[in-house]
């Protein structure tokens, strides 16, 4: 008695596997592929492709031979009250800043071992670095992750950093906490792109009860005649950032949240 019943469902087992499979790889996987991966027969996957292509979970490449991940999976996501609530909060903020550093910026949340970009604000002008909403990239190896990984409790810090390990993604553990202590300290994280040059990537945390529910970055593009500067930058970065902590508490309208930096936006 108080056991949970085993049932089965391998219908939607092999549907599952299928997403997971695609969402795993930035390619497109033929049939045959992702039969074999599944470990299941061209027959049952079949079925499961077509079903899954109509609800316009998957697409077909260009060429039609090959099966890619669409964003819907994404799209659902952000219709979580928690997620939406803090994009709706963070937007006109988001707005502000970008128009006030004329630098593009992104909002990011945790995902397992990774960072996912939830929202975006362009740079105003015709020139800046675009990270595209639904980018994911290990939380490791990232400053949006690193802000992330200092404002947590340590056993959730320790849970992330294990989901890393084990999905072998390469890291230095004791290289990292270092880095993760003195992020922490510091409030903020100001480090360089090791992916493009030229850019340097400024991250300041959204809190909730000194918990990172999200970052705000700023990708910094180096321009010859900037209009402000990268430190102007970073402290405008962190006061938006410390108003959307302030607007967002546990329990607020998000709406009414949203409004309440919209006015300060318009002053």
């Amino acid at each position: 008695m108080g056991s949970k019943p085993n049932y089965s469902a391998p219908a939607l087992d092999k549907g599952l596997d299928i997403l997971e499979i695609l969402a795993k790889t930035v390619m497109p996987m033929t049939m045959s592929e992702i039969s074999e991966k599944a470990g299941r027969s061209r027959g049952e996957i079949f079925r499961m492709l077509q079903v899954l292509e109509s609800r316009r979970y998957i697409t077909r490449n260009d060429a039609g031979d090959g099966y890619l991940l669409t964003n819907k999976l994404f799209m659902l996501g952000m219709e979580r009250p928690p997620v939406k609530g803090i994009v709706e909060v963070a937007l006109p903020a988001m707005h502000r800043l970008a128009d006030e550093i004329w630098q593009p910026c992104h909002l990011v949340v945790a995902s397992q071992e990774h960072i996912v970009v939830i929202a975006r604000v362009d740079a105003p002008g015709d020139l800046g670095f675009v990270v595209r909403v639904g980018h994911r990239r290990p939380l490791v190896d990232s400053t949006s992750g690193l802000v992330l990984l200092a404002f947590q409790p340590d056993d959730v810090r320790e849970r992330w950093l294990d989901l890393a390990a084990a999905s072998g993604i390469a890291f230095e553990r004791a290289s990292l906490l270092k880095r993760v202590a003195q992020t922490r300290a510091t409030g903020y994280a100001q480090v360089p792109s090791h992916l493009v040059a030229g850019v340097t990537d400024l991250s300041a945390p959204i809190n909730q009860d000194d918990i990172a529910v999200a970052t705000i970055t700023v990708p910094f593009l180096k321009r010859e005649r900037p209009k402000i500067g990268m430190a102007e930058s970073l402290e405008r970065l962190r006061v938006a950032a410390a108003e959307v902590s302030s607007a967002l508490s546990l329990g607020s309208d998000p709406k009414r949240a949203a409004r309440k930096i919209r006015r300060k936006t318009t002053r």
